[in-house]
């Protein structure tokens, strides 16, 4: 279990790991590219404006001498005029030494110009790389004319480019350094990336873990473990929905002890019944007649206990068919009203019908309708004294559900009680003799039919000795 739950954080982990190195990767990359895109560029325009501001100087110095005699003058002035150094001493633009200690008077940037005159012959290289008087090869960079000012006819061209190996150099030392910088801030926020991945992987991991824990505690021991609530989120309800899981577990096991102790207990009696009366029957204590009966009773009453128990495992399994079909709600209420009359009269009950509103034909299952209202009707003769009133009523309600409610004036139910009523063998202190009490499954099969109905079922009474109303609400078609 540990190992999955560190397996998972590890995986999260990683996930934000990768992601973390992804995003840094492509932002350096996307840095250095566009870095570098945008000096070439910066390096263009500056090549563009130093070949103009070259052309035009070129121009005037043409202008004034008549001719290119003068062109070293102009490339000195405007910089570009790099002289050979035989002595390895370095010079101006004019030929010049200059001072020791003072700044250099020309251009450390390696600016390759080459002036071509109207015939495509060189002029002047100012990096020597070409002799004067040759044909001009393809030559790079911008190209600017030099037009002679008093005709305005163009007499040549400049080429101006940036020394290739001076301007990788340069670019890529400062490349270097901003990919530098970058790594150095992509690396930090990796670092916390990684620290908060480590984080995150821990807060999510951990209700998982305590979750696997308790499902591996209620596995083994069956106990009710619940797991703190910590958030609101999709963790927070995960914990709260396994509580209310746990919970229900719980409650399912509590009811299962309790069915099986009430059915040992129904079970047990009839039976002891019937073996004491067949031990006094063989030991010629009991007359045979008035013992079988009785036997034939206990027996009846163990046939009754499991048809309802089987009526219950159709409703648990979904296995509960229906035959529908159109029927009159006064005339399944007649029906049943005429069934239980006898033993209404014989506990000298009044047992009746009020309908308080004519009631549409519903779509019901007559034979599982009949035996749900029948246990009802039955529950409450049971609990009605002699001389009590059982009276039916049906109509359709405000809210457009037809409802059959069976009122009595009996014993009454405790408000205690009142929530239990539908679980499966649970009787009431006052219902605890077998007398009058059943096996406490009437109403757990009544509710089944009826909510396989799309209905409703629900017990009202005042307390005890303040009688007690059964309603049956069902949809209207239509």
């Amino acid at each position: 279990m540990r190992g999955r739950a560190a397996s998972l954080r590890g995986r999260i982990a990683l996930a934000f790991a990768l992601i973390v190195l992804l995003a840094v990767l492509l932002s350096v990359s996307a840095a250095y590219f566009v870095t570098r895109a945008q000096m070439n560029a910066f390096v263009a325009q500056l090549v563009a404006l130093v070949a103009d501001d070259t052309a035009r100087a070129l121009s005037r110095e043409y202008g004034a001498a008549g001719g290119w005699t003068t062109v070293d003058r102009a490339l000195a002035e405007a910089g570009y005029l790099y002289p050979e150094r035989p002595d390895g001493e370095e010079h101006d633009g004019r030929g010049e030494r200059p001072e020791r200690g003072s700044e250099p008077l020309v251009h450390v940037d390696r600016v390759r110009v080459v002036v071509v005159d109207d015939a495509g012959l060189i002029v002047r290289d100012n990096l020597a790389g070409l002799r004067p008087g040759v044909p001009a090869p393809e030559l790079g960079g911008t190209v600017a004319a030099v037009v002679d000012p008093a005709s305005g006819r163009p007499v040549g061209a400049v080429h101006v480019d940036v020394e290739g190996a001076f301007l990788a150099a340069e670019t890529h030392g400062f490349l270097r350094a901003t990919l530098a910088a970058t790594a150095l801030g992509g690396a930090l926020i990796a670092a916390a990336a990684l620290l908060l991945a480590a984080w995150i992987a821990h807060r999510i991991t951990t209700p998982v873990t305590r979750l696997t824990r308790a499902a591996a505690a209620i596995a083994r021991r069956g106990g009710n473990t619940l797991l703190p609530v910590a958030s609101a989120d999709e963790l927070g309800r995960m914990s709260a929905a396994f509580n209310r899981m746990s919970r229900a577990l719980q409650t399912q096991r509590e009811l299962r002890r309790r069915l099986i102790d009430d059915l040992s207990h129904e079970l047990n009696t009839p039976l002891c019944v019937i073996r004491l009366e067949a031990h006094g029957l063989r030991d010629g204590l009991q007359e045979p007649a008035p013992t079988a009966q009785r036997i034939i009773g206990e027996v009846a009453l163990l046939h009754n206990l499991v048809s309802d128990l089987n009526w219950l495992a159709e409703t648990d399994s979904g296995e509960l068919p229906l035959t529908r079909e159109s029927c009159s709600v006064s005339h399944l209420v007649g029906a049943e009203l005429q069934r239980w009359q006898a033993q209404a009269q014989q506990r000298r009950i009044d047992l009746s019908f009020r309908p308080w509103s004519a009631v549409p034909a519903l779509d019901l299952d007559r034979t599982r309708m009949s035996q749900a209202l029948g246990n009802v009707i039955r529950n409450a003769l049971q609990h009605t004294a002699a001389g009590g009133r059982v009276i039916v009523t049906a109509g359709v309600a405000a809210a457009g559900r037809a409802e059959i409610t069976v009122t009595d004036d009996g014993a009454g139910i405790a408000a205690a009680d009142l929530p239990h009523l539908f679980d499966r063998l649970y009787r009431t202190d006052e219902s605890r003799t077998r007398g009058t009490g059943g096996a406490g499954l009437g109403l757990a099969i009544a509710r089944a039919i009826v909510t396989a109905h799309a209905g409703t079922i629900a017990v009202n009474s005042p307390g005890p000795g303040k009688g007690t109303a059964v309603r049956l609400s069902f949809p209207v078609p239509g």
